[in-house]
């Protein structure tokens, strides 16, 4: 799932190519120099000498205050950039989909002409994170057929989990394991405000027809939580009413928390061990389904 790093969706990658005057590691703070001791012979006057220690104390909160404008503005830099380079890859993501409706091959002249635009020195990535989304979460694998032309095609043969068994809907399933995914990554509750920003982040509105998912948010409530995949219930004490969404039972039994943790380690580059907690829990629910 793409979901943030603290929702266990979809993993947090740097632009690269952003320009913002800096280096690998974060930019220093700018200081006044601190110059040895002036020699007896140049010493001013005491008056004089006062005057210049004042001048030099009040310069000194002005270059810090510089300093600390330069690097707000070089972090604002980058969280523009890094909300740009989502939204780019899940408009991506959305015209393959939408071209693949058509069967007919997408070349990266018009993935740059209609998406990518003047971000075309990304396309590496941007192609590789919107691979990414339509594995793991359409079912779809991206294929570049044409080298010479720079030409692909969706074929749609990839299940949402390896080695696991959940049928052909690859689309729908693929979007119950990274709520699911989600839901774990949140210490197995998240609320129903976070799994709807989740979906937006995939370029998927939870109240608008999508081809390939129907309303998303009939899906989920309707499909999803009636054949219980998932639980839905309000949160205890919210005043006004808030609600979470949680494992269903057939979730519990049909799906293992491993083969969960595994996709949502795929989709943020780690190994599952990156996350201890989780690890650990997984491990004891696959110990739990091994006695059963």
């Amino acid at each position: 799932m793409v979901q943030n790093p603290e929702s266990g969706g979809l993993p947090a990658q740097q632009a690269k190519g952003e320009k913002d005057g800096g280096h690998d590691g974060e930019p220093q703070a700018l200081t006044a120099s601190q110059d040895s001791a002036p020699s007896p012979l140049l010493q001013q006057s005491p008056k004089e000498d006062l005057c210049a220690v004042r001048e030099e104390g009040s310069a000194e909160p002005a270059l810090a205050r510089k300093g600390a404008r330069v690097l707000a503005a070089r972090a604002l830099a980058r969280r523009r950039a890094y909300r740009r380079l989502n939204r780019t890859v899940a408009e991506l993501v959305k015209f393959l989909l939408v071209k693949d409706k058509r069967k007919s091959p997408i070349t990266r002249s018009e993935m740059v002409k209609y998406v990518i635009g003047d971000l075309k020195d990304l396309f590496p990535e941007i192609i590789a994170r919107a691979a990414e989304h339509l594995r793991y979460v359409f079912g779809f694998q991206l294929k570049q057929f044409d080298r010479k032309h720079h030409t692909y095609i969706l074929i749609n043969k990839l299940k949402p989990l390896e080695e696991e068994d959940l049928g052909e809907d690859g689309p729908r399933l693929g979007l119950l394991v990274m709520i699911l995914g989600l839901i774990y990554m949140k210490g197995n509750s998240a609320r129903e405000a976070q799994v709807w920003e989740m979906l937006l982040r995939l370029g998927v509105h939870p109240s608008k027809y999508h081809f390939l998912l129907g309303y998303p948010k009939r899906l989920i409530m309707e499909d999803f939580v009636q054949q219980r995949y998932l639980n839905y219930r309000r949160q205890p004490h919210s005043n006004p009413p808030e609600y979470e969404f949680s494992w269903g039972p057939r979730s519990n039994l049909e799906i293992s928390k491993m083969k969960v943790l595994g996709f949502v380690a795929k989709l943020h580059k780690k190994e599952p061990q990156h996350w201890p907690a989780h690890y650990g829990e997984a491990l004891a629910d696959e110990a739990d389904r091994t006695r059963a």
